[in-house]
């Protein structure tokens, strides 16, 4: 009787120390540490990966400021009253917002940081890097280093097509929408948010060499076009074939189209491993959220700043504004059917209102956003590190009281 108690007590633990290894080997011990060690993502992963650091200008425009704090809290009554909380400062704790800078006309009229953050400190991007990897294939067009988005992936990453000839198929313009057909799974312990072990996401973030994952381990589930799935491969992708194209490393090539041209301060950008040296483009771009606003307001002037034109105004326009030609059934029910709905470009989100007026915003996860608001001329950045009481669409409800 000891002996079968003893056997049913020891089979888990060996059944899962036998799934760590298979996976180890999979994976890479790396993997497993990493996934180990750190489990669900939080604004604080970059402190556990190498960084490379992006230089800021040494001049660069800075927003005027009149304040209007009262205002700008009033606009988050009903999240702060529906969240079951007396007072914004409360709301604002319990939430785990590190940030809200609201601008109005290129005047702050409200910069404030919570739960010991500070205008000096770092805010994840977490999947709001996605914006920046867009706009780096938009500045690598302008350069002539890429032709268009009509280009298949292959052209920059040959050993693709003949590893699975279907990947020629995949063009820049498929990875820039989440409609490339690429086989993502989502999979998580039942009855939880936490992935399991071989689920995508992870494998992507947690992985030492992303860049032989990305050449060796991807396949194809769908013909490109044809759906939608957001999946992180797709910016991994872009950020290698900005590789390829610039013959530079995504940071550096951030640095001089953006960063050493708008920004105030520095960033920082994770690399999977210093072996490898593969930025993780969807989402450890690590920056300011005053320097967020400023990403805000290069789009929202159509990629002009102040006079010079950092990015084409065409690739602005399609990177943030609805494509109707894509049918609407292939999106999840959640983004909305009617005048009203959520839409995706590339690599930026939008809302569309009934009065035919539209918003764009860079998302990330945990509570990352820069929303523009154009008819408005407004850009509102939030940082934070929960989803509890916050997400996104608390900022389209902000914009319709305005």
């Amino acid at each position: 009787m000891k002996k079968a108690i003893k056997i049913i007590l020891l089979t888990p633990l060996v059944l899962i120390l036998a799934a760590l290894i298979v996976l180890s080997i999979m994976y890479s011990p790396t993997y497993m540490y990493r996934l180990i060690t750190m489990n669900v993502a939080d604004v604080y992963d970059y402190k556990n990966f190498e960084n490379r650091k992006i230089e800021g200008s040494q001049d660069t425009f800075h927003f005027a400021k009149k304040l209007d704090e009262d205002y700008v809290e009033s606009l988050f009554n009903d999240r702060v009253k529906n969240s079951g909380f007396k007072t914004f400062d409360e709301w604002a704790q319990k939430s785990q917002t590190t940030a809200l800078i609201f601008i109005r006309k290129d005047t702050i009229l409200y910069e404030k940081y919570f739960n010991g953050f500070s205008r000096d400190s770092y805010f994840h991007s977490q999947s709001m890097a996605k914006s920046f990897i867009s706009f780096l294939i938009g500045a690598a067009i302008d350069d002539g280093l890429i032709s268009s988005v009509d280009d298949p992936m292959t052209k920059y990453i040959p050993e693709l097509k003949e590893r699975d000839p279907r990947f020629e198929k995949i063009t820049i313009k498929n990875l820039l929408e989440m409609r490339s057909g690429l086989n993502y799974f989502e999979g998580y312990f039942p009855g939880t948010h936490i992935h399991l072990p071989w689920h995508d996401e992870a494998v992507g973030y947690y992985h030492p060499n992303v860049r032989k994952l990305l050449l060796k381990k991807i396949d194809i589930a769908r013909e490109p076009g044809k759906s939608f799935q957001y999946c992180n491969y797709n910016t991994s992708y872009l950020g290698l074939i900005i590789e390829r194209a610039t013959h530079k490393t995504v940071s550096a090539y951030l640095q001089e189209k953006l960063w050493s041209r708008i920004m105030e301060y520095d960033a920082l950008f994770s690399i999977d491993s210093k072996k490898s040296g593969f930025e993780y483009m969807p989402s450890r771009l690590i920056a300011r959220a005053i320097d967020y606003a400023r990403f805000g307001r290069l789009f929202l002037h159509d990629g002009n700043w102040n006079g010079q034109q950092i990015i084409s105004k065409d690739w602005v326009v399609s990177s943030t504004r609805e494509n109707k030609s894509i049918p609407r059934d292939i999106y999840p029910d959640w983004l909305g059917k009617g005048c009203k709905h959520t839409y995706y470009s590339y690599q930026w989100w939008g809302n569309t209102n009934c009065d035919s007026t539209f918003h764009f915003f860079a998302n990330g996860n945990l509570g990352q956003n820069i929303y523009v608001i154009p008819d408005k001329n407004i850009i509102i950045v939030h940082c934070g590190n929960s989803l509890e009481y916050y997400n996104e669409g608390d900022l389209w409800h902000a914009a319709e009281q305005i």
